[in-house]
Protein backbone atom coordinates (compact mmCIF):
# COMPACT_ATOMS: atom_id res chain seq x y z
CA UNK A 1 0.00 0.00 0.00
CA UNK A 2 1.56 3.46 -1.10
CA UNK A 3 0.64 6.78 0.83
CA UNK A 4 0.46 10.11 -1.30
CA UNK A 5 0.87 12.79 1.72
CA UNK A 6 -0.21 16.64 0.37
CA UNK A 7 0.51 19.30 2.83
CA UNK A 8 1.03 23.24 1.52
CA UNK A 9 4.78 22.75 1.74
CA UNK A 10 4.66 19.87 -0.91
CA UNK A 11 3.65 16.11 -1.44
CA UNK A 12 5.78 13.02 -0.10
CA UNK A 13 5.56 9.50 -1.22
CA UNK A 14 5.44 6.84 1.32
CA UNK A 15 3.94 3.71 2.60
CA UNK A 16 1.09 3.31 4.51
CA UNK A 17 3.08 1.98 7.39
CA UNK A 18 4.53 4.90 7.46
CA UNK A 19 1.20 7.03 8.31
CA UNK A 20 2.33 7.49 11.67
CA UNK A 21 5.20 9.57 11.44
CA UNK A 22 3.39 11.96 9.05
CA UNK A 23 0.97 12.86 12.13
CA UNK A 24 2.29 14.99 15.15
CA UNK A 25 1.44 13.12 18.85
CA UNK A 26 -1.53 14.10 20.07
CA UNK A 27 -3.08 13.81 16.59
CA UNK A 28 -7.04 12.26 17.06
CA UNK A 29 -7.73 9.64 14.38
CA UNK A 30 -11.30 9.29 13.79
CA UNK A 31 -12.22 6.06 12.11
CA UNK A 32 -15.47 4.23 10.43
CA UNK A 33 -16.84 1.51 12.47
CA UNK A 34 -19.20 0.22 9.94
CA UNK A 35 -19.04 -3.15 8.77
CA UNK A 36 -19.86 -4.02 4.74
CA UNK A 37 -23.20 -6.03 4.39
CA UNK A 38 -22.84 -8.45 1.00
CA UNK A 39 -25.95 -6.37 -0.17
CA UNK A 40 -25.44 -7.02 -3.85
CA UNK A 41 -28.37 -9.84 -4.30
CA UNK A 42 -30.13 -11.26 -7.50
CA UNK A 43 -32.94 -10.08 -9.11
CA UNK A 44 -35.60 -10.65 -11.59
CA UNK A 45 -38.09 -8.45 -13.30
CA UNK A 46 -40.90 -10.51 -15.18
CA UNK A 47 -40.28 -7.93 -18.77
CA UNK A 48 -36.46 -7.26 -17.79
CA UNK A 49 -35.41 -10.18 -16.94
CA UNK A 50 -32.69 -11.41 -14.41
CA UNK A 51 -31.02 -8.26 -12.59
CA UNK A 52 -28.51 -7.46 -9.78
CA UNK A 53 -30.23 -5.02 -6.93
CA UNK A 54 -27.78 -3.30 -4.65
CA UNK A 55 -29.09 -2.54 -1.75
CA UNK A 56 -28.31 0.67 -0.89
CA UNK A 57 -30.31 1.69 2.54
CA UNK A 58 -32.37 0.26 4.61
CA UNK A 59 -35.12 3.04 5.70
CA UNK A 60 -37.50 0.80 8.25
CA UNK A 61 -40.98 -0.64 7.52
CA UNK A 62 -39.69 -2.87 4.84
CA UNK A 63 -38.35 0.84 2.57
CA UNK A 64 -35.02 -0.13 1.22
CA UNK A 65 -33.16 2.28 -1.33
CA UNK A 66 -32.14 0.05 -3.90
CA UNK A 67 -29.90 0.64 -7.34
CA UNK A 68 -30.51 -2.34 -10.26
CA UNK A 69 -28.51 -3.11 -12.66
CA UNK A 70 -27.92 -5.43 -15.60
CA UNK A 71 -24.81 -6.55 -14.38
CA UNK A 72 -21.72 -5.00 -12.01
CA UNK A 73 -20.36 -3.35 -15.62
CA UNK A 74 -23.97 -1.95 -16.61
CA UNK A 75 -26.19 0.39 -14.75
CA UNK A 76 -28.40 0.82 -17.32
CA UNK A 77 -30.85 2.34 -17.60
CA UNK A 78 -33.27 -0.05 -16.82
CA UNK A 79 -37.05 0.25 -18.51
CA UNK A 80 -38.56 0.14 -14.81
CA UNK A 81 -41.75 1.82 -13.53
CA UNK A 82 -43.49 2.71 -10.15
CA UNK A 83 -45.62 -0.18 -9.44
CA UNK A 84 -43.31 -2.71 -10.72
CA UNK A 85 -43.66 -6.32 -8.93
CA UNK A 86 -40.32 -8.30 -8.96
CA UNK A 87 -38.17 -10.58 -6.78
CA UNK A 88 -35.23 -9.90 -4.77
CA UNK A 89 -33.52 -12.87 -3.85
CA UNK A 90 -36.81 -14.88 -4.14
CA UNK A 91 -38.55 -12.16 -2.34
CA UNK A 92 -41.52 -10.17 -3.54
CA UNK A 93 -40.67 -6.41 -3.99
CA UNK A 94 -42.97 -3.07 -5.27
CA UNK A 95 -41.22 -0.29 -6.58
CA UNK A 96 -42.69 2.40 -4.56
CA UNK A 97 -40.55 5.53 -6.18
CA UNK A 98 -37.05 7.05 -7.89
CA UNK A 99 -35.51 9.25 -5.66
CA UNK A 100 -35.90 12.53 -6.58
CA UNK A 101 -32.68 13.88 -8.58
CA UNK A 102 -31.08 10.35 -8.60
CA UNK A 103 -32.43 8.30 -11.38
CA UNK A 104 -30.72 5.01 -11.06
CA UNK A 105 -32.39 4.92 -6.86
CA UNK A 106 -35.48 3.26 -6.53
CA UNK A 107 -37.27 3.41 -3.61
CA UNK A 108 -38.63 -0.47 -2.82
CA UNK A 109 -41.09 -1.97 -0.22
CA UNK A 110 -39.94 -5.91 0.29
CA UNK A 111 -42.26 -7.43 3.02
CA UNK A 112 -39.27 -9.85 3.87
CA UNK A 113 -36.00 -8.95 5.55
CA UNK A 114 -33.39 -8.50 3.06
CA UNK A 115 -30.23 -8.69 5.54
CA UNK A 116 -31.52 -12.28 6.05
CA UNK A 117 -30.96 -13.13 2.15
CA UNK A 118 -28.04 -11.14 1.76
CA UNK A 119 -26.54 -13.73 4.59
CA UNK A 120 -28.39 -16.52 2.04
CA UNK A 121 -27.95 -15.07 -1.51
CA UNK A 122 -25.76 -12.14 -1.37
CA UNK A 123 -22.50 -11.01 -2.41
CA UNK A 124 -20.34 -7.72 -1.92
CA UNK A 125 -21.14 -4.89 -4.23
CA UNK A 126 -18.90 -4.59 -7.14
CA UNK A 127 -18.21 -2.44 -10.32
CA UNK A 128 -16.65 -3.74 -13.64
CA UNK A 129 -13.35 -2.46 -12.34
CA UNK A 130 -12.58 -5.22 -10.42
CA UNK A 131 -11.83 -8.65 -12.52
CA UNK A 132 -12.40 -11.51 -11.36
CA UNK A 133 -11.71 -13.95 -8.89
CA UNK A 134 -14.09 -11.35 -6.59
CA UNK A 135 -12.67 -11.08 -3.37
CA UNK A 136 -14.61 -12.16 -0.39
CA UNK A 137 -16.96 -10.26 1.45
CA UNK A 138 -13.97 -10.92 4.15
CA UNK A 139 -11.94 -8.47 2.25
CA UNK A 140 -14.24 -5.61 2.29
CA UNK A 141 -14.19 -5.31 6.18
CA UNK A 142 -11.42 -2.74 8.13
CA UNK A 143 -9.94 -2.99 11.26
CA UNK A 144 -12.09 -1.42 12.45
CA UNK A 145 -15.56 -2.68 11.39
CA UNK A 146 -18.07 -3.50 13.99
CA UNK A 147 -21.88 -3.10 12.99
CA UNK A 148 -23.02 -4.18 10.03
CA UNK A 149 -24.87 -1.90 7.90
CA UNK A 150 -22.50 -0.21 4.77
CA UNK A 151 -23.73 -1.32 1.03
CA UNK A 152 -20.05 -0.74 0.58
CA UNK A 153 -16.82 -0.42 2.29
CA UNK A 154 -16.11 2.53 3.95
CA UNK A 155 -12.25 2.35 2.29
CA UNK A 156 -10.34 4.73 3.84
CA UNK A 157 -9.85 2.58 7.12
CA UNK A 158 -8.88 -0.88 4.79
CA UNK A 159 -4.96 -0.04 4.94
CA UNK A 160 -4.79 -0.46 8.70
CA UNK A 161 -3.21 -3.04 10.30
CA UNK A 162 -2.84 -4.08 13.80
CA UNK A 163 0.76 -3.28 14.35
CA UNK A 164 -0.31 0.24 11.99
CA UNK A 165 -2.58 0.65 15.17
CA UNK A 166 0.40 -0.20 17.64
CA UNK A 167 2.63 2.81 16.09
CA UNK A 168 0.14 5.29 15.98
CA UNK A 169 -0.56 4.53 19.55
CA UNK A 170 2.78 3.89 20.59
CA UNK A 171 3.27 7.93 19.14
CA UNK A 172 0.57 9.24 21.03
CA UNK A 173 -2.11 9.17 18.67
CA UNK A 174 -5.22 8.18 19.48
CA UNK A 175 -8.13 6.87 17.68
CA UNK A 176 -12.10 7.43 18.47
CA UNK A 177 -14.67 5.77 15.76
CA UNK A 178 -18.23 6.90 14.67
CA UNK A 179 -20.50 4.79 12.47
CA UNK A 180 -21.80 6.01 8.78
CA UNK A 181 -23.61 3.05 7.00
CA UNK A 182 -22.30 3.85 3.73
CA UNK A 183 -24.87 3.52 0.49
CA UNK A 184 -23.44 3.01 -3.08
CA UNK A 185 -21.21 5.00 -4.40
CA UNK A 186 -22.10 4.55 -8.29
CA UNK A 187 -25.12 7.17 -8.11
CA UNK A 188 -23.88 10.53 -8.33
CA UNK A 189 -25.47 12.80 -11.03
CA UNK A 190 -23.34 15.95 -11.39
CA UNK A 191 -25.86 19.19 -10.78
CA UNK A 192 -24.94 22.69 -12.35
CA UNK A 193 -24.28 23.92 -8.73
CA UNK A 194 -22.54 21.80 -5.91
CA UNK A 195 -25.81 23.20 -3.77
CA UNK A 196 -27.75 21.68 -6.05
CA UNK A 197 -26.39 18.23 -5.84
CA UNK A 198 -28.50 15.24 -4.73
CA UNK A 199 -27.96 13.09 -2.04
CA UNK A 200 -29.60 10.20 -0.55
CA UNK A 201 -29.71 10.22 3.63
CA UNK A 202 -27.58 7.54 5.14
CA UNK A 203 -27.65 6.35 9.00
CA UNK A 204 -25.05 7.69 11.31
CA UNK A 205 -23.94 7.99 14.92
CA UNK A 206 -21.64 9.89 17.02
CA UNK A 207 -20.97 8.70 20.40
CA UNK A 208 -20.73 10.82 22.89
CA UNK A 209 -17.28 9.47 24.21
CA UNK A 210 -15.97 10.41 20.79
CA UNK A 211 -17.66 13.75 20.43
CA UNK A 212 -15.63 14.72 23.94
CA UNK A 213 -12.78 13.19 22.37
CA UNK A 214 -12.91 15.66 19.68
CA UNK A 215 -14.14 18.66 21.42
CA UNK A 216 -11.26 17.94 23.79
CA UNK A 217 -8.56 17.87 20.91
CA UNK A 218 -9.85 20.98 19.30
CA UNK A 219 -9.84 22.86 22.54
CA UNK A 220 -5.92 22.12 23.17
CA UNK A 221 -5.12 22.75 19.72
CA UNK A 222 -4.47 19.15 18.23
CA UNK A 223 -5.42 18.10 15.19
CA UNK A 224 -8.40 15.81 14.51
CA UNK A 225 -7.85 13.40 11.30
CA UNK A 226 -10.80 12.35 9.50
CA UNK A 227 -10.32 8.25 8.14
CA UNK A 228 -12.47 8.82 4.79
CA UNK A 229 -14.90 11.44 4.23
CA UNK A 230 -17.73 9.51 5.86
CA UNK A 231 -16.40 10.71 9.07
CA UNK A 232 -16.41 14.00 8.05
CA UNK A 233 -19.86 13.73 7.13
CA UNK A 234 -20.62 12.49 10.53
CA UNK A 235 -18.55 14.70 12.66
CA UNK A 236 -20.29 17.91 10.29
CA UNK A 237 -23.91 16.45 10.84
CA UNK A 238 -23.33 16.70 14.67
CA UNK A 239 -21.40 19.92 14.58
CA UNK A 240 -23.90 22.21 16.35
CA UNK A 241 -22.08 25.63 15.63
CA UNK A 242 -19.51 25.24 18.29
CA UNK A 243 -18.80 22.00 19.05
CA UNK A 244 -19.65 18.13 18.14
CA UNK A 245 -22.86 16.86 20.20
CA UNK A 246 -23.64 12.86 20.60
CA UNK A 247 -25.71 12.96 17.77
CA UNK A 248 -27.60 9.89 16.09
CA UNK A 249 -30.05 9.75 12.85
CA UNK A 250 -30.19 10.13 8.95
CA UNK A 251 -27.57 12.41 7.09
CA UNK A 252 -27.74 14.57 3.69
CA UNK A 253 -25.54 16.97 4.53
CA UNK A 254 -23.31 18.21 1.68
CA UNK A 255 -19.94 19.66 2.78
CA UNK A 256 -18.27 21.73 0.58
CA UNK A 257 -16.20 24.80 0.34
CA UNK A 258 -19.08 27.54 0.82
CA UNK A 259 -20.00 24.83 3.79
CA UNK A 260 -16.14 24.41 5.15
CA UNK A 261 -15.76 21.75 7.69
CA UNK A 262 -15.50 22.78 11.67
CA UNK A 263 -14.18 19.37 13.09
CA UNK A 264 -11.47 18.15 11.47
CA UNK A 265 -7.96 19.34 10.27
CA UNK A 266 -6.90 16.39 8.19
CA UNK A 267 -8.35 13.54 5.53
CA UNK A 268 -7.22 10.22 4.73
CA UNK A 269 -8.92 9.11 1.51
CA UNK A 270 -8.13 6.67 -1.07
CA UNK A 271 -8.10 8.04 -5.25
CA UNK A 272 -11.37 7.89 -6.72
CA UNK A 273 -13.15 9.51 -9.48
CA UNK A 274 -13.01 13.49 -9.26
CA UNK A 275 -16.65 13.72 -9.12
CA UNK A 276 -18.75 16.75 -7.79
CA UNK A 277 -19.98 16.50 -4.25
CA UNK A 278 -16.45 13.89 -3.51
CA UNK A 279 -14.34 17.01 -4.87
CA UNK A 280 -16.10 19.63 -2.90
CA UNK A 281 -15.62 17.63 0.37
CA UNK A 282 -11.85 17.28 -0.21
CA UNK A 283 -12.14 21.18 -1.06
CA UNK A 284 -13.94 22.00 2.29
CA UNK A 285 -10.40 20.06 4.11
CA UNK A 286 -7.98 20.91 2.05
CA UNK A 287 -7.26 24.17 0.00
CA UNK A 288 -8.54 23.42 -3.84
CA UNK A 289 -4.96 23.55 -5.16
CA UNK A 290 -3.52 21.53 -2.89
CA UNK A 291 -6.46 18.75 -4.01
CA UNK A 292 -5.48 18.88 -7.54
CA UNK A 293 -2.28 19.30 -7.55
CA UNK A 294 -2.57 15.72 -5.09
CA UNK A 295 -4.45 13.87 -7.79
CA UNK A 296 -1.67 15.55 -10.32
CA UNK A 297 1.09 13.52 -8.56
CA UNK A 298 -1.24 10.67 -8.17
CA UNK A 299 -1.39 10.32 -11.66
CA UNK A 300 1.61 10.97 -12.60
CA UNK A 301 3.20 8.36 -10.20
CA UNK A 302 0.57 5.73 -11.05
CA UNK A 303 -0.92 5.36 -7.78
CA UNK A 304 -4.12 2.73 -8.08
CA UNK A 305 -7.55 3.93 -7.22
CA UNK A 306 -11.04 2.94 -6.34
CA UNK A 307 -11.42 0.80 -2.99
CA UNK A 308 -8.91 -1.59 -2.97
CA UNK A 309 -6.55 1.07 -4.37
CA UNK A 310 -3.59 3.29 -2.46
CA UNK A 311 -4.11 6.27 0.46
CA UNK A 312 -3.79 9.73 0.37
CA UNK A 313 -3.81 11.84 3.54
CA UNK A 314 -4.21 15.46 3.41
CA UNK A 315 -3.52 17.96 5.46
CA UNK A 316 -4.60 21.31 5.75
CA UNK A 317 -1.57 22.87 7.31
CA UNK A 318 -2.42 23.66 10.78
CA UNK A 319 -0.97 20.38 12.34
CA UNK A 320 1.15 18.58 10.48
CA UNK A 321 4.78 17.02 11.00
CA UNK A 322 7.73 14.80 9.54
CA UNK A 323 9.99 13.62 11.57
Amino acid sequence: MRLLVSRPQGHAHARFRDLPRFLSPGTLLVVNTSATLAASLPARHPCVGPLLANVSTEYGEGVYLVEFRKSAAEPGPLPLEVGDVLEIAGLPARLVALHPGLPRLWFVRVESDLRRAMARAGSPIRYGYLEAPYPPLAAYQTLFAREPGSAEMPSAGRPFTARVVDDLEARGIALAGVTLHTGVSSHEVEADEIEEQALYAEPFEVPRRTADAVNAARREGRPVVAVGTTVVRALESAWDGERVRAAAGFTRLLIHPGRPVQTVDGLLTGLHDPLASHLALLYAVAPQELVRAGYEEAVREGYLWHEFGDSHLLLSGRHDKVE
